[in-house]
């Protein structure tokens, strides 16, 4: 069994691996049509602004503790962001349920102890940590799991932070158990531009900070050398500490990356023909994380993307869910 630690660190991907065996090098990748992955609320997507922009009404009652996003055009991306934020495109998208925060700890032990479900990072032994006790070095930390995001040597995580430690594999099964599925990127980031195509930088408008307060939990300083601890958080953060978008979404900025559905692509495979989709086999992430300091990943940002293997665990990604109306 393999354990894969991917992660864009400075710009380059570290790779770490389980001691007693090493991921196996493919010199193929396997075929792979972005469009297949797309769900069934994403009616069109395409480099043309569709002519109509209906907002469904929802009228079904929203489940506990989620928010109903509106259906509409958005248009994913940015041209001021990374090479792989672009090209912009239109996506039309039907409405949908989203967890108003990120899958906490507490929630993530009520579903262990339902199914009695063991976590790949608890098989593996080991989960990927960066931190001042291991010399601002990435590593796999052993005993490092969803209740320890920094190993046995350190506290429990806190039942109100939002769970770590969950591979996307771990994060499909706990949505499944809900009853619920992991949002494909397009959603995410529709839901963050508040189901109607704003256009700031964070989903609350184009400053981090207020008053000299943030409004995310983001590294502040230069990573991984000196974080000043501005936002009071050195790691996760209580979902919800910094406030609600527009519509009531928490922590779509920082505290943790959000597994998404979808394996990521390069965009203009899905709007281009004979343009080969760039395919890792990882799966996408969204929404940065308390580690994102802008020097080297601004991920905080409405369109940032990142991805890693499906199998990897890592303290500062966790996930929310999606339900179909």
């Amino acid at each position: 069994m393999k354990n894969v630690l991917s992660v864009l660190f400075l710009g380059l991907v570290i790779l770490g691996c389980n001691s007693s065996e090493q991921k196996e090098e493919t010199s193929e990748k396997p075929s792979f049509n972005p469009r297949a992955e797309l769900p069934s609320t994403v009616l069109y997507v395409g480099l043309k602004e569709p002519e109509q922009n209906e907002i469904v009404n929802i009228e079904e009652t929203v489940p506990e503790n989620m928010i109903a996003i509106s259906g509409g055009n958005v248009r994913i991306g940015s041209e001021e962001g990374f090479a792989h934020e672009r090209p912009m495109f239109w996506a039309t998208l039907k409405p949908f349920f989203m967890d108003k925060s990120p899958v906490t700890v507490g929630q993530f032990r009520a579903f262990v102890l339902a199914t009695d479900y063991k976590t790949e990072a608890d098989k593996f032994g080991n989960a990927g940590i960066i931190h001042e006790s291991t010399d601002k070095n990435w590593i796999l930390k052993d005993g490092a799991n969803w209740e320890y995001p920094l190993g046995k040597d350190f506290p429990k995580a806190e039942d109100n932070h939002p769970v770590t430690q969950v591979s996307w594999n771990d994060a499909t099964a706990y949505a499944k158990w809900a009853g619920k599925r992991l949002p494909h990127e397009i959603e995410w980031e529709h839901a963050a531009r508040n189901g109607k195509n704003t256009r700031d930088i964070y989903a609350w408008g184009n400053e981090i900070a207020e008053n000299d307060k943030y409004l995310a939990n983001v590294w502040q300083g230069t990573f991984p050398n000196f974080n000043e601890n501005t936002d009071a958080f050195t790691e996760t953060s209580p979902v919800g500490a910094f406030g609600e978008s527009p519509i009531g979404l928490t922590d779509l900025s920082g505290n943790v990356w959000e597994w998404c559905s979808n394996y990521v692509f390069d965009y203009r495979s899905l709007i281009m023909e004979d343009v080969p989709s760039d395919f890792k086999g990882e799966k996408a992430e969204r929404g940065g994380s308390f580690l994102c300091e802008p020097s080297w990943c601004h991920g905080y940002r409405v369109s940032g993307r990142s991805s890693s293997s499906p199998e990897t665990s890592l303290f500062h990604v966790g996930f929310r869910c999606v339900k179909d109306i």
